[in-house]
């Protein structure tokens, strides 16, 4: 078994999960607390809204340092049977903790599958391998000619570090900030931004832009086979130039299933085990799907899937610790929405006077009805489960008063003929 350690059969183990500050990690406290897991949540702040969660049985704040410095203290204190992680970053340390803490299951994927799905070079690489269709891609190096290289690119391009993890210390110390996803209209655009990187030796990618719309495909692999499936179209993110998801819509899957198998298939040909969404652009026009990463983790827009009925933290925990498999679970069709972010989205757009006046009546509308309609879903927000909610408007409150708070200005963005939606 690739994501455990060892083999558990009480299903009351006490599961610590690190990184419960964000809608992903709540998602997951809610997920196996109402499955009768005892989840004792860790967070990086008191008002981790996971904390607040009525799913979570503990709390704490996570020790300062390290992972490895205070995880296996941590885990005999509290009596700990298993531990899973949210972010990258903390999953890439628990991964190496694999087999050394007596006594507790290590959820994490295998170091070196990890360390691929992290490279999106080598990502590529595995998906051109089975047939794939993949962007035209260019990793700057210290020898090569950067502006001869830049002046015969396709344009927009899109720059993004190949691996994000590999490089936030590096960049931290520079004192750079690390970007998702920058934009390029041209080549002196292009090397602006790769001036930035200069002084550390290392540039970040940079691929085609692709048109159409975010599309993801989400599997819990195990033992080589897809245990559970869902999938989703990205409405709406922040910024709207690229980044997080603040609005999708899951998608049937009766549709897609030809894609959805090869996503399968990649993800079986690196001997993944564990949850992923395997992350393409999808331009209904000329039915590509460009593969743009896989995500070895727990993924931004996993509240739509818990809404619509895929439990995906369940399991994983399940197949971990070695409990019976489970019928396939009948899935609603929702959308979600992650208001805070989604709502800069709107109003950034709102203030873009590039796009038509009609196209920002249009979304001003949608966004407003989208509150009325039965379907909708919010990645914090849930009746049965309020107080995450209320303790992150509180949080919002508290920041407002200790500073002038105003919206951010629109980020640049792509010509409308690259394909961003609204």
């Amino acid at each position: 078994m690739i994501w455990a350690s060892a083999t558990l059969h009480n299903q009351m183990v006490t599961t610590a999960v690190i990184g419960t500050d964000s809608p992903i990690g709540l998602t997951v406290v809610r997920e196996l607390g109402e499955r009768g897991v005892d989840v004792h949540a860790v967070g990086k702040q008191a008002d981790a809204i996971g904390g607040k969660s009525r799913q979570a049985r503990r709390f704490t704040v996570r020790p300062y340092g390290p992972l490895a410095a205070w995880l296996p203290q941590f885990v005999a204190r509290h009596q700990i049977g298993a531990v899973m992680a949210v972010s990258e970053q903390t999953l890439a340390e628990l991964a190496l903790l694999r087999g050394k803490i007596p006594n507790c299951v290590i959820i994490a994927p295998e170091p070196e599958k990890f360390a691929l799905v992290l490279d999106k070079s080598a990502t590529l690489a595995a998906a051109q391998d089975i047939g794939m269709d993949v962007p035209d891609s260019w990793q700057p190096r210290a020898a090569q000619d950067h502006r001869q290289l830049a002046g015969v690119l396709k344009y927009p391009a899109a720059i993004k570090w190949s691996d994000p993890v590999a490089v936030i210390d590096r960049l931290d110390a520079a004192g750079l900030p690390l970007e998702k996803v920058e934009y390029a209209a041209g080549p002196e655009a292009l090397l602006a931004i790769l001036r930035k990187y200069d002084r550390l030796g290392l540039w970040p990618m940079v691929q085609e832009y692709i048109g159409g719309y975010g599309f993801g495909q989400m599997l819990h692999m195990h033992h080589g086979a897809a245990t559970l499936k869902f999938q989703h179209r990205r409405l709406r993110e922040w910024p709207p130039s690229g980044g997080i998801s603040t609005c999708c819509t899951s998608v049937p899957l009766t549709e897609h299933a030809a894609q959805m198998a090869l996503s399968e298939e990649l993800l079986r040909s690196i001997g993944w085990e564990g949850p992923a969404m395997v992350e393409y652009r999808h331009d209904p026009a000329t039915g590509r799907y460009v593969l743009m990463e896989i995500n070895g983790r727990f993924w931004g827009s996993m509240p739509l899937a818990y809404h619509c009925g895929a439990k995906f933290a369940w399991e994983t925990w399940r197949c971990a610790v070695g409990l019976p498999g489970e019928p396939p679970p009948v899935l609603k069709q929702r959308f979600a929405r992650y208001l805070v972010p989604d709502t800069k989205h709107v109003i950034a757009q709102l203030q873009n006077g590039a796009l038509p006046a009609a196209q920002r009546l249009k979304l001003l509308a949608s966004f407003i009805l989208q509150f009325l309609n039965p379907a909708a879903r919010y990645y914090v927000w849930s009746w049965k489960d309020p107080r995450p909610f209320l303790s992150d408007v509180w949080s919002i409150i508290r920041k407002a008063a200790r500073r002038d708070i105003s919206v951010p200005a629109p980020a640049p963005q792509i010509p409308p003929a690259a394909g961003i939606l609204p």
